[in-house]
């Protein structure tokens, strides 16, 4: 029989499926995507966040031979940030490393990864990730269409355009961005204006006048420069009552569709990367108030006595609202509370 052109199409077309299950003589890749809203750099250098991507990308890679592959677009290059959460919950992204209190809005549930003052060290933070609270979290999100990766935390400051943001009292008459909803609660209560964007947006908003403080992490402290714009510092490097869990996350649709030996290779990867992410977050700690200091900001610390200022706040305020919530927004903060 003469091959037709139309047969000749057929075959093309079908080709990359029979490669890519199995039916021809080679197997192409699985591609996946892996988004996040931070400044991107390479393997060695820039942000540790975008760096802890690039190592679970080679790494991924080298643990399933090649059959994954993972591709990391960084500074919300694929999608634009608050869009990323409910995109992986679909299946329409695959991976990212995402604030946890930005998906509060589709999983309330979610704001305990930046609840004021309930976390306090890093110590604390790192418990999580085995304790009841944080097996009950994982098995929360694993119903809202999501998988917990990578388990890193981070410490965050405060970086202000005029006067130090460092107790309750200061907060009166500021605008202040704090990162999470409940952040936000504390402080109101203080007498703040808040202010509700991501951190990459942090820049514009303190060159423009709209906000007057910006609460976020050291590394986003860093990475966005902030150090251009402001003349306080409040670090968070001895104590802080801003811990954000900043995790990857997975898509679970398609965590679930890949054979067994490839899920056990990212999560081993992610789990294998947390000491990683925790020792990053802690050398910003260190660098951002030499970088701030450099700059001629004023760099303050918080003390126990003001950090339980802050805490008496959040109490009333912020863990009082979420625990209202629903039944698992209870339990989680006792779950959370019962961490040492």
């Amino acid at each position: 029989m003469t091959p037709t052109r139309r047969n000749f199409v057929a075959a093309t077309l079908a080709a990359p499926a029979l490669l890519r299950f199995g039916l021809g003589a080679a197997q192409a890749a699985t591609t996946l995507k892996l988004s996040h809203q931070f400044p991107g750099g390479t393997i060695d250098e820039g942000d540790f966040r975008d760096r802890m991507c690039r190592m679970f990308a080679k790494q991924v890679g080298e643990k399933t031979k090649g059959a994954l592959d993972v591709q990391v677009y960084p500074g919300s290059s694929l999608m634009k940030t608050n869009a990323q959460f409910g995109a992986m919950r679909k299946g329409a992204l695959d991976m990212s490393l995402y604030p946890a209190p930005y998906a509060g809005g589709e999983v309330p549930e979610m704001n305990i990864g930046l609840m004021p003052a309930l976390v306090t060290s890093y110590e604390q933070a790192v418990a999580w990730k085995n304790a009841p609270v944080g097996r009950k979290l994982t098995e929360i999100l694993a119903a809202k269409g999501i998988v917990l990766v990578s388990w890193v935390w981070q410490a965050g400051g405060v970086a202000s355009r005029e006067r130090p943001l460092v107790g309750p009292a200061d907060a009166k008459g500021m605008k202040v961005r704090g990162g999470s909803r409940e952040m936000d609660m504390m402080m109101k209560e203080a007498g703040a204006a808040t202010l509700s964007i991501p951190s990459n947006e942090s820049y514009a908003a303190m060159q423009t006048g709209a906000c007057d403080a910006v609460i976020t992490s050291s590394t986003s402290l860093i990475s966005f420069r902030l150090e251009e714009l402001s003349k306080a510092l409040t670090s968070g490097r001895k104590h802080s009552y801003w811990f954000m869990l900043e995790p990857i996350m997975m898509s679970k649709i398609v965590f679930d569709g890949l054979p067994k030996d490839q899920q056990d290779a990212i999560m081993a990867t992610g789990a294998e990367l947390e000491a990683f992410g925790q020792s990053g977050a802690k050398a910003d700690d260190i660098r951002v108030e030499e970088l701030f200091g450099k700059a001629g900001a004023k760099v303050d610390q918080l003390d126990e006595a003001t950090l339980g200022k802050w805490r008496d706040l959040a109490r009333s305020t912020a863990w009082k609202d979420y625990a209202g919530k629903n039944a698992n927004c209870a339990e989680l903060l006792k779950l959370a509370e019962q961490v040492a």
